[in-house]
């Protein structure tokens, strides 16, 4: 299947360089890959394209697709070198591991001529469809390109048991330094039992029995390389709220085992997609927080932009009662629309508070558009 993003990468193009980042294994470098011939691209793991590379031997094509070219230390002097000179005649599209994102902050001699694109799991939206079959599954698969266009369910939960692994061992223990990754991998496979809730450092602290600085570190490092994201509260003058403690959620939801928390943790990954894409493609402020206040109200997302909410979503497995927590958050923000998602239900109308409740299948397959704000 041919990616939503690559429209955009080919348009950003034509004015820069791009860099294309997201999780290991999301289809980054089949994506780059159909934008160009074969003899476009160039990986520095092999050793033949290395020496081309080194050699400044590049093929005469209009794009290079350079992948893993960060693995090379002088990487950005190399790539800038190449960009001044022959911007006019080549275009430069970058791809590689999740380090990719953490090593082009090292240093602003690429600032300005490059544009960074996140490509995230296959999300409903970009499949185009509203088919309750198409999110199952997603639910049951997980939006990962391998597992999900398999054909089996039993090799789909293989490569995810595989996958936090390759993460730790393949992509972190080569860049940061991990003194006891035993206890790294410990907190890295307990994570996924702990989704939905607001992350305690002091919890896992004593769970794993290492200290808090530890703690926190590992939790930096395993978002920075894309095992987790964390999403913090909503912090509002008209709230009681909670202020400091974020959740954290999986890009591989399949790693959650409880049904409605592994819905609400496809939603994240649905929800962060839109949101970051939003933010690449159009330097909209926007980003995404949760709610919960010190009575443990709690409605699972809210959508902010310029710091300010515009859409509340609660995800519920069925149909169930509209969640009492949305409807006084509801009440707080009454002139933004809120939404009560459902994976399994069919239900769809308008309560008297004003909330939207649908089958998730037909709130996923929506881009952001004025209903949500």
């Amino acid at each position: 299947m041919q990616r939503e993003l690559a429209l955009q990468i080919q348009k950003d193009l034509k004015k820069k360089m791009v860099f294309l980042g997201g999780p290991r294994q999301v289809g980054k470098t089949t994506l780059a890959q159909s934008l160009g011939p074969p003899e476009a691209y160039l990986n520095w793991d092999y050793p033949e394209d290395r020496k081309q590379l080194l050699k400044l031997e590049l093929p005469s094509t209009h794009l290079w697709i350079l992948d893993e070219i960060h693995k090379y230390k002088p990487w950005r002097n190399l790539v800038k070198g190449l960009y001044d000179k022959h911007k006019s005649q080549h275009k430069i599209l970058i791809t590689g591991s999740a380090r990719l994102d953490l090593l082009r902050r090292g240093g602003d001699s690429l600032q300005g001529r490059y544009h960074y694109l996140r490509l995230y799991p296959i999300t409903l939206e970009e499949l185009k469809s509203d088919k309750q079959s198409d999110l199952m599954e997603l639910f049951h698969k997980s939006g990962f390109p391998e597992p999900f266009l398999g054909e089996s369910h039993i090799e789909a939960q293989r490569w995810s048991n595989e996958y936090r692994h390759r993460i730790l061992k393949d992509d972190i223990s080569s860049i940061e330094t991990i003194s006891n990754l035993g206890d790294a991998e410990h907190l890295l496979l307990n994570l996924p039992e702990k989704v939905g809730s607001p992350l305690s450092v002091n919890s896992l602290r004593e769970d794993i029995n290492v200290s808090h600085k530890a703690i926190s570190r590992w939790l930096d490092i395993f978002e920075r390389f894309y095992a987790i994201f964390r999403i913090p509260p909503l912090a509002s003058s008209k709230l009681r709220a909670l202020k400091k403690e974020r959740k954290h959620y999986h890009y591989d939801w399949t790693l959650i085992e409880d049904p409605a928390l592994r819905f609400e943790n496809l939603v994240a990954v649905h929800l962060l997609s839109q949101v970051h894409h939003r933010q690449d493609t159009q330097g909209e402020d926007l980003d995404l927080r949760y709610f919960r206040d010190t009575d443990k109200r709690e409605v699972d997302f809210v959508l902010v932009k310029k710091n300010r909410p515009i859409s509340l979503i609660e995800c519920k497995l069925g149909d169930q009662p509209v969640s009492d927590s949305l409807k006084y958050l509801t009440k707080k923000f009454p002139d933004i629309p809120s939404f009560q998602i459902h994976l399994q239900g069919n239900k769809e109308y308008l309560s008297a508070e004003g909330i939207h409740v649908l089958p998730a299948r037909k709130f996923l397959s929506r881009k952001f558009t004025a209903q949500w704000f």
